[in-house]
């Protein structure tokens, strides 16, 4: 029998998942002569782009913001053909990455991390997949992305509806037909605003299960010419140095001035500039009191409610898609499946005879049953059931590996009542392990190759220098972790995104404890953070000598 087969080799780095940080990861640590392995569930690479492939997914980053930079004749090579790249566009970029660089060589596809167990005599992790291998390395990067662990509705009987039924997020390579269908959507969160007017072109009939409305807003997505690329291939190097500066890694920013300095005619144009203009202009790009201050966030937030009701015929139904929490509490959504005025917007699909919209959080999802959805007042009867009901966002690719620490202690068990980290990189004790996307941090988050791009260089860094023997163990001080983590989460409550339930919080997943998950610092800070941190001996760490004489210490001392 080959021992291929069954076992794994040991490596300097196992890095786990080949989304866009897994890839990146991969390309530095063999840049700096490591020897690495990416260990991937899905059959492809590209993340978030293999597994989203449902009609309808697409950038809310403007597809030349969000690609890497790390290989100027790619640049030069590579045409986007929309201004906002749909999910298959998105899935053949990153494979030409892997295909140019070579990266397929060093990744497993079809391999699921079942468990990583720590072995504090050896100082090693040793991983375990499914299929069965067993894998050893000195250091291990979770690059499992921020929104990878799809949740379904908390109801009994999900497996005893007789007709389709599939996640957004598990979307099957095959095409999926809507026509002649009765066909229920759950959600209406950024899946769900994506797919719906997908479904509506083409189902019979379409019932939309809504338990919260959000704020959606058009991405004004556009055909991209020779003529734009040229013009954007002559802006890169100028372009990599402005989203480094920006606070989400996007192409928009916060204005400097405040809302109370416009003159009421003047912010009625600034509003309607910012709703023609692309992406994320109307979220990030809108004067910085919008999203700090409840007064400028309710004027605009009436601005984007009249739109709503412009577009909705049924001015009860217009009331129901209208938020009672404040624009930008959750993550604002992006009317994407479609070009901006050809008649299939996300709201117009609520003006079709074939449409009906339901509020569950009135009229609750009692049972998922054989026929279709068993509501309070009825049964809806389907012939496909879209889950577009989103994600156990941060911490769930983790919580659901089988993580054992110093003293066997469970990772799992470490962030039962909340995830707790140092610069959202490391957890104390659990030596060795670096996370990309992870809770309390900037990688992964906003525009994600962006954000992960510093800390992922970061990351490569220290881990040369664990695999190399420099230090045999390196984690976070306790108290360096609980500062930081008390320090987002007081920044995350002190937010207006603190009046809303979401994955932000966590709070999306029945019976989890609500506490902020995410991070919500700027880019260059957190990045002006790591670099200070290493400059001053990887302040906040505890890190353990090689030699005969190991011993840890923080070389902040």
């Amino acid at each position: 029998m080959d021992l291929n087969q069954t076992a794994g080799s040991d490596y300097d780095v196992l890095v786990v998942g080949a989304g866009s940080a897994g890839l990146y990861g991969l390309h530095l640590l063999r840049e700096k002569g490591l020897r690495v392995r990416v260990l991937e569930q899905g059959s492809g690479v590209g993340g978030a782009w293999y597994w989203n492939r449902y009609p309808g997914a697409r950038l809310h980053s403007e597809s030349h913001s969000y690609q890497f930079f790390f290989d100027p004749e790619l640049l030069e090579e590579w045409d986007w053909s929309e201004l906002f790249a749909g999910q298959p566009e998105l899935e053949r970029y990153f494979n030409r990455v892997a295909d140019k660089h070579d990266l397929k060589k060093d990744i497993d596809l079809d391999t699921r991390v079942v468990s990583m167990t720590f072995d504090e005599g050896a100082d090693i992790w040793t991983v375990r997949t499914d299929p069965e291998r067993t894998y050893t390395a000195r250091v291990v990067i979770s690059a499992t992305g921020p929104l990878s662990a799809p949740i379904y509705p908390d109801v009994p009987g999900l497996d005893t509806f007789v007709g389709e039924s599939f996640h957004t997020a598990r979307w099957p390579r095959e095409p999926v037909g809507f026509a002649g269908k009765r066909v229920i959507v759950i959600g209406t969160g950024s899946t769900g605003v994506q797919i719906i007017p997908q479904v509506a072109k083409e189902a019979a009939h379409l019932t939309v299960l809504m338990r919260t409305p959000n704020w959606v807003v058009p991405l004004n997505n556009r055909v991209l010419d020779v003529h734009d690329m040229a013009s954007i291939r002559a802006g890169y190097p100028d372009l990599r140095k402005y989203l480094a500066t920006t606070f989400g890694g996007f192409l928009h920013n916060p204005g400097s001035r405040p809302t109370t300095t416009y003159a009421p005619g003047e912010l009625k144009e600034l509003y309607e500039t910012a709703w023609q203009g692309a992406g994320f202009t109307k979220y990030f790009g809108m004067p910085y009191d919008v999203l700090a201050d409840e007064t400028a966030n309710r004027h605009f937030a009436d601005f984007v409610a009249g739109k709503i009701r412009a577009r909705v015929n049924d001015p009860q139904v217009a009331e129901l898609l209208i938020p009672d929490h404040p624009f930008g509490a959750k993550p604002v959504d992006c009317e994407s499946a479609v070009y901006q005025g050809d008649g299939f917007g996300y709201y117009e699909v609520f003006n079709q005879d074939n449409v009906d919209l339901v509020r569950i959080s009135v009229n609750p999802i009692l049972e998922i049953v054989a026929e279709g959805v068993r509501l309070a007042d009825r049964v809806v009867e389907a012939d496909l059931i879209v889950y577009a009901t989103g994600f156990e966002a941060f911490v769930g690719s983790l919580n659901r590996i089988d993580i054992r620490g110093v003293g066997g202690m469970a990772l799992r068990d470490r962030w039962a009542d909340g995830p707790e980290t140092y610069l959202g990189i490391a957890v104390s004790g659990f030596p060795n392990l670096f996370m990309i996307g992870g809770p309390h941090g900037k990688g992964g988050h906003d525009n994600s190759t962006r954000c992960a791009e510093v800390p992922l260089q970061w990351i490569a860094d220290l881990a040369e220098k664990v695999a190399r023997q420099e230090y045999r163990r390196v984690e976070p001080d306790p108290a360096a972790e609980r500062d930081w983590t008390d320090n987002v989460i007081a920044a995350g409550n002190a937010n207006l995104m603190s009046k809303a339930k979401s994955f932000l919080y966590g709070d999306n997943v029945p019976g989890r404890p609500r506490r902020y998950v995410a991070y919500i610092g700027a880019l260059p800070a957190f990045v002006d953070r790591l670099r200070q941190v290493e400059a001053d001996g990887y302040a906040g760490f505890v890190l353990t000598e090689s030699g005969p004489e190991s011993r840890p210490k923080s070389l902040s001392e």
